[in-house]
């Protein structure tokens, strides 16, 4: 991927220590990013951050709401892709890992994640307002609006897409025209 990607990009999944990051850094990757590994030893953000330098680490945080009287976070953290509960208040744990070094967070809602219904915008907002690093909505994306509802609504700084782009209903320059139409920044 070094060899054939002209943008910068970031690689995540399974990435559990130092070692890890290193090779994948060494390689020519320019961030690393980590999830379950972060919220079973959170001290491996502080590690790496002062290893490698905040602007190379994502943390990415995967969150799945509750039912008000459920007596779990209306907003939870989820780990190994969403399938493991954690007990811990997403909001919360952005905050911490902002605190511990994070660059920025990579924010996922399992529960909209696949659905093309759209970002989970009161999710995002209340993570993008709670951190002062950026914050890159996904999970969710089905048609133009929703990016455009997760930058101006939720309050992200950027925005993930996958299967829209995957599958040929929407291509990145159309997605690039759309957003800069709307007054969103979009490098071109």
């Amino acid at each position: 991927m070094c060899d054939v990607v002209t943008i910068p990009f970031a690689v995540g999944g399974g990435i559990g220590s130092i070692e890890d990051m290193k090779a994948l850094l060494d390689l020519g990757v320019d961030k690393v990013s980590i999830n379950t590994a972060a919220v079973k030893n959170p001290e491996l953000i502080e590690k790496a951050a002062k290893e490698f330098g905040k602007h190379r680490l994502v943390v990415a945080i995967d969150g799945r709401k509750n039912p008000i009287g459920s007596g779990l976070p209306r907003l939870e953290v989820v780990v190994r892709s969403g399938s493991e509960a954690t007990g811990m208040e997403l909001v919360g744990w952005a905050k911490r890992a902002e605190e511990l070094g994070a660059g920025e967070i990579l924010l996922t809602s399992k529960d909209a994640d696949g659905t093309k219904e759209g970002y989970d915008l009161e999710m995002t907002k209340a993570v993008a307002e709670a951190v002062s690093i950026s914050v890159t909505a996904s999970g969710g994306a089905g048609k133009l609006e929703h990016l455009y509802q997760a930058i101006t609504i939720g309050k992200a700084a950027a925005v993930l897409a996958a299967s829209i782009f995957h599958f040929g209903e929407i291509s990145i320059p159309e997605a690039k025209r759309y957003l800069k139409q709307r007054g969103v920044p979009v490098r071109i």
